[in-house]
């Protein structure tokens, strides 16, 4: 059986992370998408470090499962291609700056004249209004508007830091893919398609409010998060390696105390209830980590699953890979690339048991399927190796 989304087209104008990453989602579930690209090198991580046969790492990991077709959009010919495409299209998806897409002849009202029907996305950085809509956008910058780098510093007063991974962007391509999702049903029901805007700060904001933002929830009553409630992160050193568990009722502090043999700390009135124990967090973390180091990794995991608490081993890169619950779950996959070789990744996370997600195929050449698309848009070998011979000089 083909992928949940099998039949429907998508054309992505988006290049980088947040928009490729939404569209690979998409493709991942059967969804045909055609990733425009400039002939002059395409997306720009096409460019990045780390490359094999001349594929980065970073376009072949957001890319897959994609058709490219190359189109020079400053040419009039290869923009009535591309609005020949849209035609033929279900969904839009642009991560222009705010009002680029509509400078370019390619915003919502001239593409809804030939494709009524239309989901559009416009996918940004800090929205389509405000002081900052025009501003060009990197992760970082997300991280710090959105007040991610503050909770990451754990306390106001402390010097913000960093996530060490492209939270906003990856977050934005998760959330712009469900949403997307979402139009198409509705458009299922009502016949009509709409205009779907996300931005990367609103995606994070709306992220951080579920577990972050306790402070300023209640109006009228917001207080500065000065204090953490630690400084100690769920990350204990044994005397070989790394570890984390973690503790939250009565029974596995009671567990706790049994695996580490420090049945004295039940008694201790600090540690009462979860509410003390979270007030002393710092000491009791803190003592924890003194026994910790005393053993060695292996034998804290097999005692600590023993007695009932939560807990894993702290794995790097290389190790999350080869890791037995890792391949259990077969989330980690080989593939073989026409060009680049033997890679590997990660298969969709989602599973769907009657239209399964697949790996058909690898992140294309630029203008790899240029020729094959412009031919199912009823353009004859001469028109196309016209169009394809100006995009090339």
């Amino acid at each position: 059986m083909p992928g949940p989304l099998h039949g429907y087209r998508i054309v992505d104008l988006t290049s980088m992370i947040s928009g490729p990453l939404a569209t690979m989602i998409l493709a991942d579930q059967g969804a045909d998408v055609i990733k425009v690209e400039n002939p002059d090198g395409g997306d720009h991580t096409r460019a990045a470090n780390n490359r094999r046969n001349g594929f980065s790492a970073s376009f072949l990991n957001n890319n897959r499962n994609k058709r490219s077709l190359a189109l020079d959009l400053k040419d009039p010919k290869a923009k009535e291609a591309l609005i020949r495409l849209v035609a033929t299209a279900d969904v839009f998806v642009q991560n222009f700056r705010p009002g680029v897409a509509e400078r370019m002849g390619l915003g919502e009202d001239a593409l809804r004249a030939v494709a009524p029907r239309l989901i559009y996305v416009s996918i940004s950085g800090f929205g389509e209004k405000g002081p900052f809509a025009g501003k060009p956008v990197y992760d970082p910058l997300v991280q710090a508007m959105s007040g991610l780098a503050t909770i990451q510093a754990g306390s106001d007063s402390e010097r913000p830091r960093l996530v060490r991974t492209i939270v906003p962007d990856k977050l934005t391509a998760i959330s712009a893919s469900q949403a997307i999702t979402a139009a198409l049903l509705a458009r299922e029901r009502t016949g009509e398609g709409q205009h779907v805007r996300i931005s990367m700060l609103e995606a994070v904001i709306a992220f951080l409010f579920a577990s972050d933002m306790g402070s300023q929830t209640f109006v009228g009553d917001e207080f500065p998060q000065q204090e953490a409630a630690s400084f100690i992160d769920l990350i204990y050193e044994t005397s070989t390696s790394y570890i984390s568990c973690a503790v939250q009722s009565n029974k596995e502090w009671e567990a706790l105390t049994r695996a580490l043999d420090r049945p004295e700390w039940l008694d201790d009135p600090r540690f009462k209830t979860p509410a003390l124990r979270q007030r002393n967090i710092d000491t009791r973390l803190t003592m924890t980590q003194e026994v910790l180091r005393t053993r060695p990794a292996a034998e804290w995991l097999e005692r600590l699953t023993a007695a009932g608490v939560p807990c894993a081993p702290v794995l790097t890169r290389g190790e999350m890979i080869r890791d037995p619950q890792v391949a259990a779950t077969g989330i980690v996959v080989e593939s073989e690339h026409p060009v680049a070789g033997r890679i590997r990744g990660a298969r969709p996370a989602a599973r769907f048991s009657a239209t399964p997600a697949t790996l058909r195929q690898g992140g294309p050449a630029l203008g790899e399927h240029s020729e094959a698309i412009l031919t199912e848009l009823g353009y004859d070998p001469t028109a196309i190796a016209g169009l394809l011979q100006a995009e090339r000089l």
